[in-house]
């Protein structure tokens, strides 16, 4: 089958290509390629992000935003998203995170995607652009529709945390870059001494990186203490569907994840 790599003289054209059966948007290619190899589903057409002005990062009085094309080494070694390091540095080895993009995660399936799990708990917004218009969605809804033919997402946004107010694990059985047995991402931002507008998102929990809201109406509103704590761990596994698949079984990944969060929510360090 002859495969056809084109440019797009900018995102909406891109759209517009991306609408016809078998094109798909191409940024870093660490998905779409192996797609293509292995016949994961027909890949006729790569249009390519170069040249789109999608590889930039914004960071203005406390607002992130991120454009698609970005690499998570780019996030990594950036100083103004220290807080995301631990999550960009979580996706493959350095070859990998060299190519791996923002864009490029909200489309990784089960068991990938932990880049979009610190994004769902950063309550990100997704800037996209279909063939007459752009739109802003919340990360939260875009996600299990996604991918959309005909649309290009643009970039991701998002309100900077405070400096403690941010967590990120990643639990595998291959170390150090192994695909994921879970992943969490937990925003607990506290006023006047208790949580406000908390945020906790699980990777490999379901089909797609899901936010627990179970977990932050247990923190909501009251100190991180380990009284508050105990109670998100009772709940930790409402409304979580995982499989079973090399990395771990679905039973292992519900046994474990109580585990995983209270040491998440305890802040004791690296999983």
């Amino acid at each position: 089958m002859t495969l056809d790599i084109v440019r797009a003289e900018d995102v909406r054209a891109a759209a517009r290509l991306s609408a016809n059966e078998g094109t798909h948007f191409l940024a870093g290619g660490t998905i779409l390629v192996r797609v293509a190899k292995t016949g994961g589903f027909p890949v006729k057409r790569m249009i390519l992000a170069e040249g789109l002005a999608l590889d930039t990062v914004s960071v203005d009085g406390g607002k992130v935003e991120i454009g698609a094309a970005v690499t998570m080494t780019t996030i990594a070694n950036d100083p103004r998203l220290v807080f995301l390091k631990r999550a960009a540095e979580s996706i493959g080895g350095p070859a990998i995170r060299n190519m791996a993009t923002v864009g490029g995660n909200l489309f990784a399936r089960y068991p990938y995607g932990d880049f979009a799990v610190a994004l769902l708990a950063l309550d990100a917004e997704v800037v996209a652009e279909d063939v007459e218009s752009s739109t802003t969605a919340p990360l939260a809804s875009f996600l299990p529709d996604a991918p959309r033919q005909g649309v290009i997402v643009r970039s991701v946004r998002f309100a900077a945390p405070s400096a403690s107010a941010f967590r990120f694990a990643k639990v595998t059985r291959k170390h150090p870059h192994g695909a994921s047995v879970l992943s969490i991402a937990a925003r607990l931002a506290e006023e006047h001494g208790t949580i406000s507008g908390a945020r906790v998102a699980y990777g490999a929990m379901s089909e797609r990186p899901m936010r627990s809201t179970a977990v932050e109406s247990a923190l909501e509103g009251r100190p991180l203490d380990a009284d508050t704590v105990a109670g998100a761990v009772n709940v930790a596994t409402e409304g979580c569907s995982p499989q079973t698949d090399p990395q771990a079984s679905a039973w292992y990944r519900m046994a474990v994840l109580p585990v995983h969060l209270r040491r998440l929510l305890s802040n004791e360090g690296k999983i």
